[in-house]
């Protein structure tokens, strides 16, 4: 099977720069087009230049990158420097990037590229809040056709919030967004906290990062070395999750995950419970199912594929 054609819509943050190295390290499984940056883990003027670093950093300088979004749809933006330093990609030191950022919006490619590409080819995987993907729908309707999936990073169930209560930071951010992608009738596939919170870099598998002995390996082991403060803080837990990378694993190797159909709404109103995904796991509602909700994942297969991709950098 040829590569799948995908677009990365992400805010780096040290798990999205993981996931941006596992997709370009995967050429026979994914096509990387380009990435978009959005607002998120930090403002755009950072996530957009952290994407740069990555793509330098694992020599693909050939990626377009363009600056999307710099706020949410109807809210002021909230970012996690608490979690992942001030510049987002604290914990290695790398170069500024040489690479320059493509003219044009973020929002203008997405809507650009999908009506380009033959329907149904293009897979967008958003690691971050869904501004630029909720605004090119809105101001491109007819896109909603043309994509194949969208696979996103987001939300949870029994895990309930991480930045709020009831909330995931990426929903939160851009809640109103959400809502619009949720109601686009695009096939979307969900990764949690439920699950992403299974996928967590022990000590051992940090190792297996250095132990690469490769800069990506060096880079990515100082990641998830500083990343993992926040978490055995807040949570006990005996490592960082790494919550991107799940995105871009389901595509190499769905057989690691397993989940349900079920019917997902977004809190919009209530500021209690703003972002919340109301995800309906027990089929209470009776609402049509409109998303694949990830529930368990093979951690340690996870963590076989991640490091075997790294490794290739």
């Amino acid at each position: 099977m040829s590569p799948r054609k995908i677009i990365i819509d992400t805010d780096p943050g040290q798990d999205d720069a993981v996931a941006i190295l596992m997709a370009l390290a995967s050429p026979e499984d994914v096509n990387v087009l380009g990435i978009t940056c959005v607002a998120g883990n930090v403002p755009l003027p950072l996530t957009s230049k952290n994407s740069l670093i990555i793509c330098e950093l694992a020599g693909a300088t050939d990626i377009p990158v363009y600056a999307g979004c710099d706020r949410p749809m109807g809210r002021e933006l909230v970012t996690a420097e608490h979690v992942h330093g001030e510049t987002g990609l604290n914990g290695p030191v790398l170069p500024d990037p040489k690479m320059a950022l493509k003219s044009g919006h973020a929002v203008d490619y997405l809507i650009e590229t999908l009506r380009d590409e033959p329907a149904g080819t293009v897979i967008l995987c958003a690691l971050g809040p869904l501004t630029n993907i909720a605004t090119a729908l809105q101001k491109a309707p007819d896109i909603a056709d043309r994509v194949q999936q969208i696979v996103l990073m987001g939300g949870a169930y029994f895990e309930v919030g991480n930045i709020t209560p009831t909330a995931e930071f990426n929903i939160y951010v851009d809640p109103q967004a959400a809502d619009i992608v949720f109601k686009s009738g695009i096939d979307i596939v969900v990764m949690p906290l439920d699950v992403t919170h299974k996928a967590l870099v022990t000590s051992p598998r940090n190792t297996a990062f250095r132990v690469l002995n490769t800069p990506v390996g060096r880079a990515v082991a100082d990641m998830t070395d500083f990343f993992e403060r926040f978490d055995k803080t807040k949570y006990g837990s005996d490592g960082a999750p790494l919550h991107d990378p799940c995105v871009i694993a389901y595509l190499i190797d769905p057989e690691l995950f397993s989940g349900r159909h079920i019917n997902v709404e977004i809190e919009t109103t209530s500021e209690l419970t703003m972002g919340m995904t109301v995800a309906d796991w027990w089929g209470v509602t009776q609402r049509p199912a409109n998303a694949l909700f990830i529930g368990d994942l093979d951690a340690d297969g996870f963590f076989t594929l991640l490091t075997e991709r790294l490794a290739r950098l």
